[in-house]
């Protein structure tokens, strides 16, 4: 899928002006085969305005507690699988390297499935997916559909022949106990 991002900003005079107009290339990956992040923008604190339209950092997938991230991810179906030749060590290695922390947010023995201290608001662009939680509870949504994900234990499985294209926005959010 291609992404354009249009960036807006101030001059020194406080006149807006456009900043950037770029295509963002996804990031993929072997060890997730049909699966591509479209890393748009992000900061980890909050916003503060007025702004030249430079990018903030944003190094982690996941924003910290005051950062928010906002991406396109496009998911394979789950008949899509890791081909049989694939130097796992290297490409554990790729995910770290491309996408730093998203790989620590995975449970190994129960693919797909992760817990974040972020409030997602995903919206699904098109395509189909269900949403699975941690006690095997799911629903399945459809473009136009759109989920607040509030720091909890899930899974997204595409059972499609087709890629399923979800907007993102991640906002960090503090976990406290119970």
């Amino acid at each position: 899928m291609k992404v354009r991002r249009v960036v807006t900003g101030q001059d020194a005079s406080g006149k807006s002006v456009f900043v950037s107009d770029t295509e963002v290339e996804p990031v993929e990956l072997g060890i997730m085969p049909g699966t591509a992040f479209h890393r748009l923008w992000g900061s980890d604190e909050p916003p503060a305005l007025p702004t030249d339209g430079t990018a903030p950092a944003a190094p982690l997938y996941f924003p910290p507690g005051n950062g928010y991230r906002f991406a396109f991810f496009t998911l394979g179906p789950d008949s899509v699988t890791i081909p049989p030749d694939l130097d796992i060590g290297q490409a554990l290695e790729e995910l770290s390297v491309r996408l730093p922390g998203l790989a620590e947010a995975m449970e190994p023995e129960n693919p797909g499935m992760h817990t974040t201290d972020t409030v997602d608001i995903d919206v699904v662009i098109s395509g189909e997916v269900d949403l699975e939680l941690d006690d095997g509870s799911e629903v399945h949504l459809t473009a136009g559909d759109c989920v607040i994900q509030n720091g909890t234990r899930h899974a997204w499985r595409n059972r499609t022949n087709e890629p399923v294209v979800i907007f993102v926005a991640l906002l960090g959010a503090e976990r406290k106990a119970p």
